[in-house]
């Protein structure tokens, strides 16, 4: 969807007493997964990742021996022990040929183990690891499946909690690969933040997502299904705007499918996502004459900010449960906050003029 020009907000919040920090959790790090080899439909890479072995990565192709599957780590880790499992459940297409390399720096690998019946493991003695690859050593007669990736290291890699793939279509521009491949890895990164936020009941976000560049759209970016389209000419003068298509992301995840919906909210949700979780702090300011709770967008979001902070931490999940359901009415402002929505809109008017 276009976006707004920046718009004007402002939110007052309570200082912070000082305290004694609290003992955090261990840390973690992330990973992002690439290969030389195309998914088959279903079977996406982060599979191989996901701690569920019943979930799997399959190549659309035969692997050859200049074909790899690689996780990189988002900092380097002490690797204290790795294990891979290929091949499907039945046993097929278990990797017999094959090398299972660590890197210290990201592009320069080293052989740690051999696989043997599909499976390969390496305890590393010293040192640390930025990526694992898994590499066969001769040509496949079938395609490679990777089962799943085990890791134990020092910080912990959290495994892909909701596993996705962003596909590419770059036809009618070329020249936006590189920038199109860096947005959708950003995409995929954030993905776990959008569908936590996102989250409810029996829901299943997609795993798979579509992005095409188009010269004949003049639009910003816009998403329907798990389809995302953006604008060739818009990108092409706006490269640094990889929010828009976090944006877009979330739409995705918002997946609505009743109708009448109050579009003002459902654009408002996926730029409170963007400038809220995504890019804090980069909204803008919201005019206080023209504040609006159902102004859409940037407006929107800063007012969901608003009442999120002062009502409900999880009012923004709560609605879009609401909204996924088809439940979504004006009572619910008075049912999670105990005020109307113009009672919220005149309050945070108010605050906004301090």
């Amino acid at each position: 969807m276009r976006l707004l020009p920046a718009v004007l907000v402002v939110l007052s919040c309570n200082p912070a007493i000082a305290a004694e920090p609290a003992p955090g959790p261990r840390p973690i790090r992330r990973a992002a997964v690439e290969s030389s080899l195309p998914s088959v439909a279903g079977r996406i890479r982060q599979f191989a990742f996901d701690g569920d072995a019943t979930t799997y990565f399959v190549s659309e192709r035969n692997a050859s021996k200049t074909d790899h599957f690689t996780i990189r780590f988002d900092t380097p880790v002490k690797l204290k022990s790795v294990a891979v499992l290929t091949g499907r459940p039945n046993g097929d297409d278990a990797l017999a040929a094959g090398s299972l390399e660590l890197s210290a720096d990201g592009t320069t690998f080293e052989p740690a183990a051999t696989f043997d019946k599909g499976k390969a493991s390496a305890t590393p003695k010293a040192g640390t690891v930025r990526a694992i690859r898994v590499r066969p050593t001769e040509d496949l007669k079938h395609p490679l499946v990777v089962r799943e990736i085990t890791i134990d290291s020092d910080p912990r890699v959290t495994t892909f909690r909701y596993p996705v793939e962003f596909t590419i279509d770059v036809a009618d521009a070329p020249e936006l690969r590189e920038w199109t491949e860096n947005a959708v890895r950003v995409c995929e990164r954030e993905y776990p933040m959008i569908c936590d936020l996102l989250a409810s009941d029996g829901f299943q976000p997609p795993t798979q997502i579509r992005l095409a560049m188009k010269a004949s759209y003049d639009g910003v970016a816009m998403a329907g299904g798990n389809r995302i389209t953006g604008s060739v000419k818009y990108f092409k003068s706006h490269p640094n705007d990889i929010g828009a298509m976090v944006h877009e992301t979330a739409h995705c995840v918002q997946n609505y499918r009743g109708r009448g919906l109050p579009g003002w909210l459902v654009e408002g949700i996926a730029d409170y996502v963007r400038f809220w979780k995504f890019e804090p702090g980069t909204a803008g300011r919201v005019n206080p004459q023209r504040a609006a709770f159902d102004a859409s967008y940037r407006t929107t979001a800063a007012f969901l900010a608003y009442v999120t902070s002062r009502y409900d931490a999880q009012l923004v999940t709560k609605l879009n449960a609401m909204l996924r359901a088809g439940r979504y009415d004006a009572g619910v402002w008075k049912t999670l906050t105990g005020k109307t929505v113009e009672e919220l809109n005149k309050e945070w008017r108010e605050s906004l003029a301090r």
